[in-house]
């Protein structure tokens, strides 16, 4: 059990780094460290500005929080203040490239590391995949709204996935086929990436020029035509909760669901979704091995970037919620159609509104592009820390011309062109936003743990406060996951699932850490029977739970309870049982297949 907890020490997670170790130490230097302050902040607005402002905020706005979606970036603001300083004092302290990963293995070991390690990819990769769709969107806006141009059936097919509908020229929605932009984009990033990160940092740097100005555009012309009646919601209400539309009961897969009001369905709910919005802050962190002065610089473009990008977001949407209302935000490309109502409302020339739309549809395409390139970079960052400490293979290997983790930066384009091909945005959306509010939770946790345990260690930016910091920090992050439905929740822990499997058949069997701690492992096929029993135990707790429900079988799956002999009445307590019988042997089956 104890070999699940090992620690790597501070002095050893830095010298690791900086002289490289295994197989990567024969490819010569590691990572260059080629950044600075100026490079770092612009990384961070780079990935902010972009995933909340031009594709999840419409959504967010129209299913759950109405023109309150101005509230849930002020929720999900403090929540990223709390986090933001937690991430400063640990970027400071551990400068390597794994972030919340590297600081989890330096506070609660290795098993937790995996666990947040693994918990990254949905945010990083997922979230350049949801990303890649807004894209997507945009570009489709761009050509058809914008210049007019239409696309026959069968290229429309192709810009949106199997699982969203695509509507025809003669106005039949039928299911698209493969989301082209979106793969080709992903591809396009990680050529760029696979160059270099002083390549990459400087295209990142004249994008996020390019967007900001676009941002300030927009709210500086949408300001001045905001109208009352959109924002005001609901006229039952006075003062700034009229903004929060009334609460409304829907029916949802044969049951009824919240939509709107102030906790879950409502601006709770928006402001997890929308949380999306903030991942950016925390990408920087993962570049602290790349930094020239990480100690000084870190903490700098960590609350610099988190700064200036909240304020944008509030005030992006207010603007967008007061200029059109928020029943039609519901798409890929909100900002799009903000722009249009603008034009619109403002009476410009056709060849005026034409060409302004062009342009600031063009600057959210290149402000799309930095997102996902610092997201995508983040990830290759992640799976080299990773596969340094043995728990990935392949990923630690550089480039010997452009020192890049070339392996981690194939795999992860393909993996995002694949997945933003099929996957639409609406289901990836929540995952990243779920995925991250966990990473942050270990992080805010992470503090403290190694104020306690570290309290010499050398600090170059310390967090006021830490216990109160941490603590609240991890519970605001907890309060926020809480408002995101159900099937977020299960497919996180799927997800997690199909983690620790790969953790305990492969990871922990060549950990650096435990190889050097002379741990040796028994079979993998105990490994195996005792993971399948645990998948099992909770295939039959989620039928069990199912069947609370009204009309629900309360018995034992497939008819067992009646087989033998049980009443109906017991189904629930013996399958409850039975449950956890079998995952308690699984669990236990695992952790004796080691010895110290």
């Amino acid at each position: 059990m104890t070999n699940l907890f090992l620690r790597k020490d501070l002095p050893r997670l830095i010298r690791d780094a900086e002289g490289g170790a295994g197989d990567e130490a024969s490819d010569g230097a590691g990572l260059r460290r080629s950044l600075g302050a100026f490079s770092l902040t612009m990384l961070g607005i780079g990935a902010i500005i972009g995933a909340g402002i031009f594709t999840l905020t419409g959504e967010a706005a129209a299913s759950y929080a109405g023109p309150a979606i101005v509230y849930s970036f002020i929720l999900g603001g403090i929540l990223c203040a709390l986090a933001g300083l937690c991430y400063a004092e640990m970027a400071a302290m551990i400068p390597v490239a794994g972030s919340a990963y590297a600081y989890s293995y330096a506070t609660m070991g290795e098993f937790i590391a995996w666990i947040i390690g693994w918990d990254l990819v949905l945010e990083y990769a997922f979230g350049a995949v949801t990303v890649a769709n807004g894209w997507s969107g945009y570009l489709f806006s761009l050509l058809h709204g914008t210049l007019g141009i239409s696309l026959p059936d069968a290229a429309l097919r192709w810009t949106k996935g199997p699982w969203e509908l695509v509507t025809l020229g003669s106005g039949l929605r039928v299911p698209g086929l493969w989301n082209l932009p979106a793969s080709l984009v992903a591809l396009l990033v990680a050529a760029v990436l696979y160059r270099g990160i002083r390549q990459s940092a400087w295209v990142n740097s004249v994008i996020v020029a390019v967007k900001v100005a676009i941002v300030a555009v927009f709210i500086l012309l949408g300001i001045g035509v905001i109208s009352g009646a959109n924002l005001h919601a609901n006229p039952a209400a006075d003062g700034l909760a009229s903004l929060v539309p009334a609460r409304t009961m829907l029916m949802e897969a044969s049951r009824q669901v919240g939509h709107y009001g102030w906790l879950r369905g409502g601006v709770l709910t928006g402001a997890g979704v929308v949380f999306f919005a903030f991942i950016g802050f925390d990408a920087v962190s993962t570049t602290a091995q790349e930094a020239r002065n990480p100690r000084r610089d870190m903490p700098i473009s960590i609350l610099a970037s988190l700064l200036v990008c909240t304020l944008l977001y509030i005030l992006v949407a207010l603007t967008l919620t007061g200029v059109v209302s928020y029943k039609e935000l519901g798409v890929s490309d909100p900002i799009a159609v903000g722009i249009d109502r603008i034009v619109a409302l403002r009476h410009w020339s056709p060849l005026a509104q034409r060409g302004f739309t062009f342009l600031v549809k063009l600057g959210a395409l290149a402000g799309l592009t930095s997102v996902i390139l610092v997201l995508m970079l983040g990830q290759t960052r992640i799976f080299y820390a990773m596969a340094k400490d043995g728990l990935l293979p392949w990923f630690h290997h550089l480039h010997r011309r452009h020192r890049t983790p070339h392996a981690a930066t194939v795999l992860t384009g393909l993996f995002v062109a694949v997945c933003g091909g099929l996957m639409p945005i609406s289901l990836v959306g929540k995952l990243v936003s779920i995925g991250t509010l966990l990473a942050f939770l270990l992080v805010c946790l992470g503090v403290p743990i190694l104020r306690r345990i570290r309290p010499e260690a050398d600090r170059p930016f310390k967090v006021p406060l830490p216990w109160l910091v941490g603590t609240a920090g991890a519970g605001a992050c907890l309060w926020v996951m809480s408002g995101l439905d159900l099937d977020t929740w299960i497919r996180l822990v799927v997800w997690l699932l199909a983690g620790l499997g790969i953790y305990f058949i492969y990871g922990r069997r060549h950990s650096r850490l435990q190889g050097e701690r002379g741990a040796r492992f028994g079979p993998v096929r105990a490994d195996l029977m005792g993971f399948a029993a645990v998948l099992l135990a909770l295939a039959g707790l989620g039928w069990w739970v199912r069947g609370l429900g009204p009309g629900g079988n309360r018995g034992l799956p497939f008819g067992v309870g009646a087989q033998l002999g049980w009443e109906a009445a017991s189904g629930p307590f013996l399958g409850a049982l039975a449950c956890a019988v079998l995952a308690g042997w699984g669990i236990r089956t695992i952790l004796a297949n080691v010895s110290d």
